[in-house]
């Protein structure tokens, strides 16, 4: 299975733009209860912008960084994937990587997220299904 087919029909996602204030980035996440948020300058995706950020920005420096823009704390580059790529191998990625969300990209342009619950919660159902399967087939021998 390809990220490709995760993302299929999703809605758009929500983005914000390199000069937004931490503060108003955290407060679409807390609106949404979103992890994640790609980083735009105009229409170039330059990094993300989590939760994690947010947490270790405020130790480091305090309060003040909500008044500070993203660019200032987000994760940059961002790492992406494409919808060709297979779904063990993002997983592997952000096992590998320690992150939860990854753009997807094609032909320059984002055209959706995908997370770490997507993706685990496509491995369940395989793994569920490969098993019921399995017991079918026990039953008939």
């Amino acid at each position: 299975m390809t990220i490709g087919r995760i993302i299929e029909g999703r809605e758009a996602v929500l983005t914000c733009q390199i000069s937004n204030t931490v503060s108003e980035a955290t407060g679409i996440l807390a609106e949404r209860r979103i992890g994640a948020l790609p980083v735009f300058d105009g229409d170039t995706l330059v990094g993300m912008f989590s939760e994690r950020d947010v947490i270790y920005r405020l130790h480091e420096i305090g309060p003040d960084i909500l008044q500070r823009p993203i660019g200032e704390v987000m994760t940059a580059p961002a790492v992406t994937v494409e919808p060709e790529t297979q779904v063990m191998t993002a997983l592997a990625l952000m096992t590998r990587r320690r992150m939860r969300h990854l753009p997807v990209m094609q032909g320059g342009r984002m055209i959706g997220l995908v997370s770490i619950g997507d993706l685990v919660k496509y491995r369940i159902e395989k793994v569920e299904s490969e098993a019921a399967a399995m017991r079918e087939y026990i039953q008939m021998a």
